[in-house]
């Protein structure tokens, strides 16, 4: 029995052009044909600090790519997506191409899947560390005693101010829109203090197929795993995911609380390397693959 030809791709049917929240829905199906998790409300919360591009042929969307630019000097670059059954048309190029316009001068940050990595060497992007993806079903997970000094509390929407300060110097760009988006519609948000400063913070949201544990910024690993574990504690029995850097060496501490590893993508940046402060806290996790 013979397989089906492939869809046909006329180049000059293909055009590139803005993407719109119109958009959104037929970007949610492309997603879900990947089995990406990503809810529609997902697309919405990340579309609305972004520029969209979708390649299309005769009205019908066959790929898309989001960029985000932080401050006049950053940028990343995610929801990279063209249709299992169009791919290895040249889609993916002409996507990246159209994303990268203009940013020249920025630093430009992605999370890249094993098949998108050699593309984006060609584009000129260097390999910087790497995300090791865990999620699963919360355990009971006991709480971490902080030292004399230290403490664990709720945060406030008056410190956003704060929580956008250290997200800046942990993730080397300025993020102050999305983090002020995530604090308001994060379900909680606890804040590691010491000697009344904030030295960390992490969020737990709806994300996917349950939630997400992320942004997570601390001082070292111990602080990241007491914030860590407060939040997967308040989500004991629920599914979770969070995206954590390959460097933490937090995986075995992960899955003894239900939390295996299932992906781990590549981190590449383009242009100038990321600048981190002297004592600059850590991005122990991300906020999702596609912003980082």
């Amino acid at each position: 029995m013979s397989s089906s030809p492939p869809p046909d791709v006329a180049q000059d049917r293909l055009s590139l052009r803005a993407m719109t929240a119109a958009d959104i829905e037929q970007a949610h199906a492309l997603s879900a044909e990947l089995r990406w998790p990503h809810r529609p409300t997902d697309w919405e919360q990340v579309f609305a600090h972004a520029e969209g591009t979708v390649v299309e042929q005769d009205g019908q969307i066959l790929g898309t790519g989001l960029r985000w630019r932080w401050g006049t000097q950053h940028a990343s670059v995610g929801l990279i997506i063209v249709s299992p059954a169009y791919q290895g048309r040249g889609i993916g190029r002409q996507l990246m191409h159209a994303l990268l316009d203009g940013l020249e001068d920025h630093s430009v940050l992605l999370q890249a899947t094993e098949a998108g990595r050699p593309l984006y060497e060609k584009l000129g992007f260097d390999v910087v560390g790497g995300v090791r993806q865990h999620q699963g079903v919360v355990t009971p997970t006991p709480l971490i005693a902080q030292p004399p000094g230290w403490r664990m509390r709720p945060a406030g929407l008056n410190e956003l101010a704060a929580l956008q300060s250290l997200d800046a110097a942990a993730r080397g760009m300025p993020r102050s829109a999305l983090i002020e988006d995530l604090l308001a519609s994060a379900e909680a948000c606890v804040v590691l203090d010491h000697e009344q400063t904030p030295r960390g913070f992490a969020m737990l949201r709806r994300f996917g197929r349950g939630h997400v544990i992320g942004p997570v910024v601390a001082p070292d690993v111990e602080g990241a795993k007491a914030l860590i574990a407060h939040l997967a504690g308040q989500n004991t029995g629920h599914f979770t995911r969070i995206d954590v850097d390959a460097a933490a060496v937090l995986g075995d501490w992960l899955a003894a609380i239900g939390l295996v590893e299932v992906d781990s993508p590549t981190t590449m940046v383009r242009g100038k390397p990321l600048v981190y402060p002297e004592g600059a806290p850590t991005l122990f996790a991300i906020t999702t693959q596609a912003i980082g």
